[in-house]
């Protein structure tokens, strides 16, 4: 029967650490704070993919495919990490320009979930891997439902996106809309309409298609795997990734480092990793997504119930121990 690997540490590792490393490195409060230049990536990032819109939308079906996956899925991707700095307030002081920041991100990821990211992107560093408060754990349902098999878990990273859109569904009582949401709805869908009146369905496609592959089967799509699956190395609560995608991805990588330290801007992480190196070396990291994804998915061992989890006795029966993940390899490409 799957099951979860169940963390019996009532608090995360991440605060444990965090108070170690403060009181070793009190220095490392200097990395705490926004960074502004993000904003200036941000309108960049938009424009680039507005204007790579506006020259494809009327290539051909596959030209515009090919770029998508190969071009603008990287830069989608980068965008949702923005909107991830926007959501933690680290590209102004300022809440409400965060959110702006946000949603405007979204004007060339097509789809409004800016805001919604945020509200359940917050749940999931306060309730860590806590079953029926992490919007990112899968359910058990899910869970079962992907399974072990290589076909049905690549159809689940290509529909990852379905998954994430699914999130609210995950976490009851928690209120889906609210004004800022409302907002982002409404702005996105105003931005679509003028998008496709200068770029068309063409355009519009491909903009559609870069985010569905920055949200996919992708070689940064082992980002979302990284994060916190146990595929190789040791079960740890969160994983990094030290590979040259990071230069792509704005360090999204450094996770540990990020649950750590979520006041820490994307440019610092690599400097929080160098002040305090005897608290990360020792921790196992990715270094391959694409050897990652490869494992994953081939890997009849290894499932979406392999990763840690907190159970709230209060909610439902604790599930039975992970016993189909013995032992893994600790090298990696």
């Amino acid at each position: 029967m799957d099951a979860f690997i169940i963390n019996e540490q009532s608090q995360q590792i991440h605060t444990h650490r965090r108070k170690d490393i403060i009181k070793r490195y009190p220095e490392v409060r200097l990395l705490f704070g926004s960074y502004p230049l993000s904003a200036l990536l941000m309108v960049g990032l938009v424009a680039l993919q507005w204007a790579l819109a506006w020259l494809l939308h009327e290539q051909p079906w596959y030209v515009i495919l090919l770029v998508a996956y190969l071009g603008g899925a990287v830069l989608n991707h980068a965008l949702y990490v923005l909107i991830h700095e926007a959501t933690h307030n680290l590209i102004f002081d300022t809440p409400a320009l965060n959110k702006i920041c946000g949603l405007s991100c979204d004007f060339a990821l097509i789809v409004p979930s800016a805001l919604s990211f945020r509200k359940y992107h917050l749940l999931h560093h306060q309730h860590l891997n806590e079953m029926g408060m992490d919007p990112d754990v899968v359910s058990p349902f899910e869970g079962r439902l992907i399974g072990h098999g290589p076909l049905r878990k690549a159809l689940w990273l290509a529909l990852l996106s379905v998954s994430q859109a699914l999130r609210p569904l995950k976490v009851p009582g928690q209120a889906f809309i609210d004004p800022w949401i409302f907002g982002n709805i409404a702005a996105q869908i105003g931005v679509n309409s003028v998008l496709w009146w200068y770029v068309g369905w063409g355009g519009l496609v491909y903009l559609l298609l870069s985010t569905f592959f920055a949200l996919g089967l992708h070689p940064l799509g082992g980002r979302w795997i990284q994060e916190h699956y146990y595929v190789m190395g040791k079960p740890q609560e969160t994983y990094s990734y030290y590979g040259p995608l990071n230069w792509v991805m704005f360090n999204m990588g450094f996770h540990n480092e990020h649950h750590d330290f979520p006041m820490v801007a994307w440019s610092r992480l690599p400097q929080l990793y160098r002040l305090a190196p005897e608290f990360y070396q020792p921790l196992f990291a990715y270094r391959s997504y694409t050897w990652l994804l490869l494992k994953f998915i081939f890997d009849e061992r290894i499932s979406t119930f392999s990763r840690w989890v907190r159970h709230d006795s209060q909610k439902q029966p604790a599930p039975a121990r992970q016993t189909r993940n013995a032992s893994y390899s600790s090298s990696s490409v």
